[in-house]
């Protein structure tokens, strides 16, 4: 049977961006409807990721982002009763001398913001953690970032939107998106009760075709088990958000692109090493527990659906690795532990939000919050409080976000192209 519901605001995915969006929303009175592609929400970026926030980049907006993303999971469980899994853990960047202008650029305008980072020498960043020095001029070391329960923070904010009146459908994924002068009409395959940790009661059964795992940028034939009639429409899809713009005839230069962590077996002795970056080679590695998780920055990496489990990224991986932390050779490395997922990349390595331009028919009702590029969880919490005064309240006043609107990607008459301002601090 096919249903009908109507929303002032339909969000397309239920991971950290969009569950924070939705909190806000709901709590500022609007009538919100969110849609997950997947069984449970948190699986997909927000899921996967290494779970860091720090506010340790090179563009403004982005560091004042995170630090208030930061400042807002820091002080979770007094605000909301309950915890973000906030750890101060910190990052800490070795940099070698051709990147050292330039870091010590960005750590200029991150302190100039207020933000706790601190300049230093190659031994006392190895009083931090183990590693090689050699070719490693400087050290930055973060004492407010660290690391996030993303699962948690996600299911906290779809909670607290529920509260408010939110209801949210998985196991839903967008087929189609229509303007009908007046609203959005989004198609959706499938419709199910969401999980009972948020308690849903929607009686809504699950109808997911099989091997439905995420939006199609094809409209043709489908027949929709549940529509969607919703003023204004919210991209949070994640990887998949290029796509589901492409269903409402709307282009967002948005591509997944793999990325994989590695995880050793339990090291015999503790430790507390921060998420440590090696900006030459663009290797990380962080405790989790008794193990240490680790991945790379891979600019080589094309874009796509591609599947993990890449024995030639995990030897690169390896070798990165022990070349900057000799101890690692003695680490057996637990692929059971270890996994995949997708960053959801644009040209210049920084989200779009907002709304769209009038580009189309509908357009202007369409606010993009995705393309975070690796950065959804340190930032979302932030996010969702712009988004909401976007739609609420016609533009996002709390942070200036004008270098993150779609219209960067337009020349002067109105034409598509790529951006030159790229986000440096790439992870």
């Amino acid at each position: 049977m096919i249903s009908d519901v109507t929303a002032d605001v339909a969000i397309i995915g239920a991971g950290i961006v969009g569950a924070a969006a939705a909190f806000r929303l709901a709590e500022g009175g609007a009538k919100v409807v969110v849609l997950e592609a997947a069984a449970a929400p948190a699986t997909g970026s927000t899921g996967k990721s290494a779970a860091g926030v720090r506010v340790q980049f090179s563009e403004a907006v982005n560091i004042e982002l995170s630090w208030a993303s930061i400042r807002e999971y820091r002080a979770f469980q007094e605000l909301y009763g309950a915890s973000s899994g906030y750890d101060p853990l910190g990052y800490l960047f070795l940099v070698p001398e051709e990147h050292a202008a330039a870091h010590r650029a960005s750590t200029d305008l991150q302190r100039r913001l207020g933000v706790p980072v601190a300049e230093l020498g190659p031994e006392d960043a190895q009083a931090l953690v183990p590693f090689a020095a050699e070719g490693v001029v400087l050290a930055t070391f973060g004492s407010a970032d660290g690391i996030i329960d993303p699962h948690a923070v996600t299911l906290a904010y779809l909670t607290m939107a529920k509260r408010h009146g939110a209801r949210v459908f998985v196991d839903s994924p967008v087929r189609s998106a229509v303007w009908d002068g007046a609203s959005w009409r989004l198609g959706v395959a499938a419709a199910a009760r969401v999980s009972s940790a948020l308690g849903a009661t929607d009686p809504v059964a699950s109808v997911a075709p099989v091997g439905a795992t995420g939006p199609i940028s094809a409209t043709a034939g489908v027949r929709a088990a549940l529509t969607v009639s919703a003023g204004m429409v919210v991209n949070a899809a994640g990887a998949w958000a290029g796509e589901v713009a492409a269903l409402a005839g709307l282009r967002v230069p948005v591509v997944p692109v793999l990325r994989s962590v590695y995880a050793t077996a339990p090291l015999p002795e503790p430790h507390r090493y921060p998420l440590t970056v090696d900006v030459a080679s663009g290797y990380y590695l962080r405790s989790e527990g008794r193990r240490v998780i680790m991945g790379r920055s891979n600019p080589e990496q094309p874009p796509g659906f591609f599947q993990g489990g890449d024995m030639q990224d995990l030897e690169r991986v390896v070798t990165f690795g022990m070349a900057r932390f000799p101890w690692l050779a003695d680490a057996g490395l637990d692929r059971r532990a270890s996994w995949w997922g997708y960053y959801e990349v644009t040209p210049d390595d920084q989200p779009v939000l907002g709304r769209m331009p009038p580009l189309a028919p509908g357009a202007s009702a369409w606010l993009n919050a995705c393309g975070f590029s690796g950065h959804g969880v340190q930032q979302a919490a932030m996010v969702g409080r712009l988004i909401a005064e976007e739609a609420l309240r016609g533009k996002a006043t709390a942070l200036d976000i004008t270098p993150l609107r779609y219209e960067r990607f337009l020349d002067e008459s109105g034409e598509y192209r790529a951006t030159r301002r790229r986000e440096l601090n790439i992870v």
